[in-house]
């Protein structure tokens, strides 16, 4: 299966955080799932980082990439196929980053592995 992490789900992976979900959590680390990380998480991660709304060890670039590869989460490049294809979606959601996640898990494929249960209002297949 092809999984596509959330921003907040690949921040709970990296720290083990309480809140991920038993069967989110065995989904990513099941070596039979393809998981995912798109560039637009991480250009999200840093803009809360420089913010002051996301503390982090080290720098977003450094830890964005320390654990993804740490994890065995492969990049997802945001290119211009998932940008234009978010303008066809209907505006149940408004964060820009969650609705370009939702057309790059559309496009791709892929099940969006977030606690947000406002992407279930899109043909995205979700799990948490």
């Amino acid at each position: 299966m092809k999984l596509l992490a959330d921003t907040c789900t690949f921040l709970w992976l990296a720290t083990n955080h309480p809140r991920l979900s038993p069967a989110a959590l065995a989904a990513c680390r099941d070596p039979g799932n393809l998981v995912f990380l798109s560039a637009l998480s991480a250009l999200e991660i840093a803009i809360k980082h420089r913010r002051g709304r996301l503390p982090l060890p080290e720098s977003p670039g450094r830890y964005v990439v320390s654990r993804r590869e740490w994890l065995d989460i492969r990049p997802l490049p945001f290119d211009e196929n998932a940008a234009t294809h978010e303008a066809l979606l209907p505006p149940h959601h408004r964060d820009p980053f969650d609705r370009g996640l939702i057309s790059q898990a559309i496009l791709g494929g892929m099940t969006i592995v977030t606690p947000d249960e406002s992407f279930s209002r899109y043909p995205a297949p979700l799990l948490w």
